[in-house]
């Protein structure tokens, strides 16, 4: 059975999430990273989502993501449509991929931004990053270079994050300082470590 020793690291968009994804990989965890299983199952599906979205999406057998976002984001018809279309072959991927780390009965991380929101994955233990509206909504400005209009549709297309932090194991506040970061990823790391 999958998932029987994963830990579900999850959060808003821009609240660190991959920062923590990259200590807990320091450490040792294994870690499955559902956005590159997204990317990988986007190319592999590259011909259906040309037929469904425009053939301008995809440009020699690859999705041009940054196209497909904008479209997708804008468009709840759209999102809905691609997610029915893709998150079952995540699923299936990350699923196989999780039954092969149980069998070191060992923590591992599985790096899931939509965890809540695709409500298919049987985890208990769920770690939530977090940071204040205002500045996550500053951080994905700048990290992705979009306007302040198209960040908030990106926002608002995801859970709310009080509502993902009220369903959490563990939490992570990400609205400081790296070194601040740094400490809270430790305590839930520890604490991991001592549940098993």
């Amino acid at each position: 059975m999958a998932f029987r020793y994963a830990i579900a690291l999850t959060g808003g968009i821009a609240t660190g999430k991959s920062s923590v994804s990259k200590l807990f990989a320091q450490d040792g965890f294994d870690i499955i990273d559902a956005d590159k299983v997204a990317h990988m199952m986007l190319d592999r599906y590259a011909s259906v989502i040309a037929s469904k979205f425009g053939s301008h999406i995809v440009s020699g057998g690859e999705v041009n993501r940054k196209a497909l976002g904008e479209l997708v984001f804008s468009d709840e018809e759209k999102r809905e449509e691609l997610e029915e279309l893709l998150h079952p072959a995540i699923y299936e991927e990350i699923a196989t991929i999780s039954e092969s780390f149980d069998t070191e009965f060992r923590p591992y991380i599985i790096d899931i931004p939509l965890f809540f929101e695709g409500g298919s994955y049987d985890i208990d233990d769920i770690v939530v990053v977090y940071a204040p509206a205002q500045l996550q909504l500053q951080r994905l400005m700048q990290r992705d270079g979009i306007s302040k209009e198209d960040a908030l549709l990106r926002i608002n297309s995801q859970l709310p994050i009080d509502h993902k932090k009220s369903l959490a194991t563990h939490l992570i506040d990400n609205s400081s300082t790296v070194d601040n970061l740094i400490n809270e990823y430790k305590k839930v790391r520890d604490d991991i470590i001592g549940g098993f």
